[in-house]
């Protein structure tokens, strides 16, 4: 017997655009993974791998500039936080395809692991799809990564806790229905989606660029430059929620 909830759910998406039958099987398999359990809803524990990445990480990395710069990201979840709101982070780039997608899963466990209640999303100002280096990157570091639509733009389920509470990941659209619509922080990634969205409504946008690892793609360095650049997100979001009262 199917799950009315899930029906509904395909359906919505259907309606307000996923109008195609590899769209329907995107949400289908998405919102399964989610029946029983939200992420926004528990603490989770990081698994120890993962963890032990976490322990390794200094602030001291991180100049005073950037410290700077990261500053309207802590004020905004500060707020948010104080006034009891939702915090909803959606990151931004270009394709969706690589420094927002390590910016979601970054600042989500670095939530989970500083008890931040904080909802994490991630989008582009076009659609391509999740890079393969970045899964490379993240499944080296510690993460479960599981492949639930196998499509030209795959979807996946990546998880750092000990518990069975996955993130999703898919190249999509900045305003996707996935994403939020509204009270949100649109985080900028790169000056590229910056400039191509000239307007974001009823967000609160941050500018927060990273150096595109796209660079190092078919070079001998493509795995280095994508790991460094994790690591600076990774050390950046711990420092972010580090912050936060």
């Amino acid at each position: 017997m199917s799950c009315p909830k899930v029906n509904d759910f395909i359906l919505y998406h259907h309606v307000i655009g996923h109008n195609t039958y590899s769209d329907v099987l995107r949400c289908k398999a998405i919102f399964a993974a989610y029946i029983h359990i939200h992420p926004y809803h528990i603490m989770s524990i990081i698994n120890k791998p993962i963890l032990s990445f976490i322990n390794t990480l200094s602030s001291d990395s991180i100049s005073a500039k950037r410290k700077n710069d990261l500053t309207p990201l802590i004020d905004y979840i500060q707020q948010q936080k104080n006034d009891e709101a939702i915090i909803r982070l959606n990151f931004i780039c270009t394709h969706n395809s690589r420094r927002s997608h390590l910016c979601q899963v970054w600042a989500k466990t670095m939530a989970a692991h500083f008890e931040v209640k904080t909802r994490c999303y991630s989008g582009g100002t076009e659609v391509t799809a999740v890079y393969p280096t970045v899964i490379e990157t993240l499944k080296n570091i510690g993460f479960a990564v599981e492949k639930i639509a196998n499509y030209s733009n795959p979807t996946y389920k990546v998880n750092f806790t000990e518990e069975k509470v996955p993130m999703t990941l898919f190249s999509k659209r900045y305003n996707d229905a996935y994403n939020p619509r509204n009270e949100f922080a649109a985080v900028m990634t790169c000056s590229d989606a910056d400039e191509k969205c000239p307007i974001i409504a009823d967000a609160e946008r941050i500018s927060l660029p990273y150096e595109d690892p796209k660079v190092s793609d078919g070079t001998p360095r493509e795995a280095q430059m994508y790991n460094e650049r994790s690591m600076q997100i990774a050390a950046e979001m711990k420092y972010v929620f580090s912050q936060v009262k």
